[in-house]
């Protein structure tokens, strides 16, 4: 029987001093407290490489966000970044609107929200979660292929993507309210794998101090 652990990761802070749903857009960078995330998430990983892991692997969505993350990580792990856009931001109608919960106020948007449960005003949640397991059981398949088993990887992604591929993995419903999620920035949610079985969801927060205070938009 061969264990895997995959680890997905939230990007850091982004600069966005116009509040805007940022989606899939490009150049949106890591504001200097996120620079800060990202070198507390990679130290997490060196720590746990020097505690014995073999983190072997490392993916990230091609958004620079997700990369900028990626970069401290892969220089603490000696780990070249590969990129997967099947682990890239979901597809979001309201992409590039400032101040999203006040634009939900105008009637012309109303027909987007008409089912909540899909949801009507991106990418289905099904769909997401179709496209981030994917990406997960091939890094998992690299992952033992490099270090046998016990291997590990580690792909950089975004919340709701992550979220929505949890609570699958937990055997939840996909729909829910944004406000409930678990995924802060830097958070790390691991899958255990034995084979191809899922046996176990974690979830940690090195930069949980760093939190209070950080803008928290998010992408989808």
């Amino acid at each position: 029987m061969s264990r895997a652990s995959i680890h997905l990761v939230r990007h850091g802070e982004v600069f966005n001093p116009d509040g805007i749903l940022y989606g899939r857009l490009p150049e949106f960078h890591l504001s200097e407290l996120g620079r800060e995330m990202a070198d507390r998430v990679a130290g997490h990983f060196e720590q746990r490489r020097n505690d014995g892991a073999k983190l072997v692997h490392l993916v990230a969505s091609p958004l620079t966000r997700a990369q900028e993350t990626a970069a401290p990580i892969a220089s603490a792990l000696g780990l070249e970044t590969m990129t997967d856009e099947r682990i890239l931001e979901a597809e979001n109608r309201f992409e590039g609107l400032p101040g999203v919960k006040r634009q939900l106020r105008n009637p012309r948007y109303w027909p987007l929200l008409r089912n909540p449960m899909k949801p009507s005003w991106g990418e289905p949640y099904a769909q997401q979660v179709e496209r981030v397991m994917a990406a997960v059981h091939d890094a998992r398949i690299r992952a033992l292929e490099l270090g046998g088993s016990g291997a590990e990887a580690v792909l950089v992604s975004h919340q709701l993507p992550i979220w929505v591929t949890r609570l699958a993995a937990e055997g939840r419903r996909l729909w829910h309210d944004p406000r409930s999620r678990e995924c802060t920035l830097t958070s790390v949610t691991t899958l255990e794998f034995n084979d191809m079985e899922l046996t176990g969801v974690r979830y940690a927060e090195p930069s949980a101090d760093l939190l209070p205070g950080a803008a928290n938009l998010p992408g989808a």
